[in-house]
């Protein structure tokens, strides 16, 4: 559950995530420079990171604080996984 200050921030970052790649779109259709064009999807990549973190942090303080503490040794295990597949998946592991 993303409370409504994390929520704001995400969905700002994500709006401005949209943008970032709507400028791109019109740098690839314009034929501007290779490197510029690799410069800004740079940084829509390390702007999704961010809002990766966010999330990942939200939820690490929510959800996983709240399954760790509970007696549940399956939803205790339940939620490590999840978390671990999703490193798995993305090659952060």
């Amino acid at each position: 559950m993303i409370d409504d200050s994390m929520k704001k921030s995400v969905v700002n970052r994500l709006r401005s995530v949209e943008g970032h790649i709507r400028g791109i779109e019109r740098m690839v259709e314009e034929d501007a420079y290779c490197m510029d064009i690799l410069k800004q999807i740079k940084a829509v990549q390390q702007a999704l990171e961010r809002v990766s973190a966010l999330t990942l942090e939200n939820h690490l303080n929510t959800c996983v604080t709240t399954a760790i503490r509970s007696d549940d040794e399956a939803e205790k295990g339940r939620v490590v996984n999840e978390i671990m597949d999703v490193f798995k998946a993305t090659g952060k592991l």
